[in-house]
């Protein structure tokens, strides 16, 4: 099993001396490191507890100028080593890592009290008690150590034995979201990366995602040792396939492929601050990078931090809010919402805030499937809802197909498809049904499934492709007339098909019979020349009785009408194979 533990304090206090100490290791990676006796960037070493667990230590830099480093090893940590000296007690950077620590919102931590050879410790050690205790790490495990003397080491690595015992476990399951704090090459592997697995496992040959593309896990390194699987937590170091030096630097990021809502805006609840009172551009720190970005505040302590990329951020992150300007933390924000709505209308930021106001940081399934009308469960995977919570019956959800859909919107679609179902019958009375794909995107409902589901709710019909009411045809409104006369006319004599002038006297135009025909009352054999459904075959049954073969003119008197109407009649019988010629001037009856 192994953890891993962040150290914090002011430069200069044995941060990583202590580390050494505890390790065996040089947590100084660079020669001016060691030259100068300051940490500059991120140092990394470890060691074994008497339990057998493995303890991983991120050492940071103490000075002022180098906080963007202090907060990329600081961030993705799970618990921190408070270090102050006892010669020099409580100092500005002390002050400023453990406002980092407080930011982050890390609720685990020991305090050592270094140098204890030097001067009493005493002093030192009650007021750096008094000041973590106000953080959010609070009360903590104190102790003194010298580094140079070895006194109080035994008993530092009993208490971080008892420290990590306190942990939380990690999900191992979970999808993989990777800060990286180190990227390298090596001759003959290629390009390495490191960072603090916080959840999830990683295997050699995974398929991983790195800046929008797919990357392959080609071997994976923990405290030193190969391994084919490493689990969460653990400092890990992955030698990618195939990914050139300059494509990955510290902040970038490894993810489980298509497992993460990816958001360049989110709304965020402010500790402690007035939004207002911010810059109008600030340095945000999440995971191990550092980013620009705008703040909109929203009202009270919420604002909205819109980001230069999109970032894999979800509900419950916690954020470091920098003034760029000053090397300061400004403050600390928690990530409320990674998806959050546009803010169009006047005064939607005030109410966006409202909303903020009565929220937690986790999702809220309801919340934000009301808000969108429905969602599929990935979607909401992807922005860190448990497999727990969604396979759980919510108040206000309905379960569609795939799709979790709001009791609102399943409501309304079924209201607006009713209302556009009656409002196409009554302005295209002659075509009065809707297309099943017009339909979907009027409702805005996601896919024709739910919009199948939502009619057969509203006991309306969607076959052949289209939305009506049950039993719906179509209706030739002022025009209803005249057909019943068409009708009555042909009934009488089946092929005295009325003139083009009639058919205008009846309001019968080129539309109008074409929704007759669509409603199978009447056959047009050509444009303006129709028949009722049954005179082909009342055609047929009298042409049979003739001599075959027969010709048009003898056609046309056995049938007792015109050469406008024996022709195309004809010529209809022969495209349904009814009728052949035999030559230019005769046919038969096809038997």
């Amino acid at each position: 099993m192994m953890h891993v533990v962040a150290t914090a304090g002011h430069v200069d206090h044995g941060k990583s001396t202590l580390v050494r100490r505890l390790t065996g290791m040089e947590p100084d990676r660079w020669a001016e490191e060691r030259r100068r006796g300051m940490t500059i960037d991120l140092g990394f070493a470890w060691a074994s507890l008497d339990s057998g667990e493995r303890l991983a230590f991120v050492d940071v830099p103490g000075h002022e100028r180098f906080i963007g480093n202090m907060l990329a090893g600081l961030g993705p940590s799970p618990a921190v080593l408070v270090v102050v000296a006892a010669d020099e007690g409580w100092r500005t950077q002390s002050e400023e890592h453990l406002g980092a620590v407080d930011a982050l919102g890390l609720r685990h931590g020991l305090l050592v009290v270094t140098r204890s050879d030097l001067a009493d410790p005493g002093p030192a050690l009650a007021e750096a008690r008094q000041r973590v205790a106000r953080s959010s790490l609070g009360e903590v495990e104190a102790l003194a150590v010298s580094a140079q003397t070895g006194a109080g080491i035994e008993e530092l690595r009993s208490a971080l034995r008892r420290l990590v015992a306190r942990l939380p476990e990690p999900d191992q399951a979970a999808r993989v979201r990777l800060w990286i704090d180190r990227s390298f090459t090596i001759a003959g592997a290629g390009t390495v990366v490191t960072g603090t697995l916080g959840e999830g496992t990683l295997c050699v040959g995974d398929e991983l995602e790195l800046r929008g593309r797919r990357v392959r896990v080609r071997g994976l390194q923990a405290l030193g040792e190969d391994y084919d699987m490493v689990p969460a937590r653990a400092r890990v170091a992955v030698n990618l396939r195939s990914v050139a030096p300059q494509d990955v630097h510290r902040g970038g990021v490894l993810l489980t492929p298509q497992a993460w809502h990816l958001t360049d805006q989110v709304d965020v609840d402010v500790h402690g601050v007035d939004v207002t009172g911010l810059p109008l551009d600030v340095m945000v720190h999440v995971g191990s990078g550092a980013w620009s970005a705008r703040v909109r505040p929203l009202g009270g302590s919420f604002a909205r931090l819109r980001l230069p990329e999109a970032l894999p951020l979800q509900a419950g992150d916690r954020l470091i809010v920098r003034d760029p300007g000053r090397r300061v933390v400004v403050a600390g924000a928690t990530v409320l919402d990674a998806d959050p709505p546009e803010l169009a209308r006047r005064g939607a930021a005030g109410r966006r805030a409202e909303s903020l106001a009565i929220a937690d940081a986790r999702v809220d399934v309801a919340v934000e499937v009301d808000r969108r009308g429905a969602m599929l469960p990935r979607e909401l995977a992807a922005l860190g809802v448990g497999p727990s919570e969604l396979r759980a019956d919510l108040a206000g959800v309905l379960r569609v197909g795939e799709w979790l859909v709001s009791e609102r919107a399943w409501r309304q679609w079924q209201a607006d498809l009713l209302a556009l179902v009656e409002r196409r019958r009554q302005e295209h009375p002659m075509d009065p049904w809707v297309p099943m794909e017009q339909a979907r995107r009027h409702l805005g409902a996601p896919d024709l499934a739910v919009l199948r589901e939502v009619a057969a709710a509203a006991d309306l019909d969607t076959s052949e492709g289209r939305v009506s009411r049950p039993g719906t045809t179509p209706s030739l409104g002022p025009a209803e007339a005249g057909l019943r006369a068409l009708e009555q006319q042909l009934a009488d004599s089946p092929f005295a098909a009325p003139e083009r002038g009639q058919l205008d006297a009846w309001g019968l135009g080129a539309r109008q019979l074409a929704a007759a025909e669509a409603a199978g009352r009447v056959v047009r054999l050509v444009d303006d020349i129709v028949l009722l459904p049954t005179g082909p075959a009342r055609a047929m049954r009298e042409l049979a009785r003739l001599e075959q073969p027969f010709t048009t003119s003898a056609a046309r008197q056995a049938l007792g009408t015109t050469r406008r109407v024996v022709i195309p009649l004809l010529e209809h019988l022969d495209a349904r194979g009814w009728t052949r010629r035999t030559d230019p001037t005769h046919r038969q009856v096809v038997r």
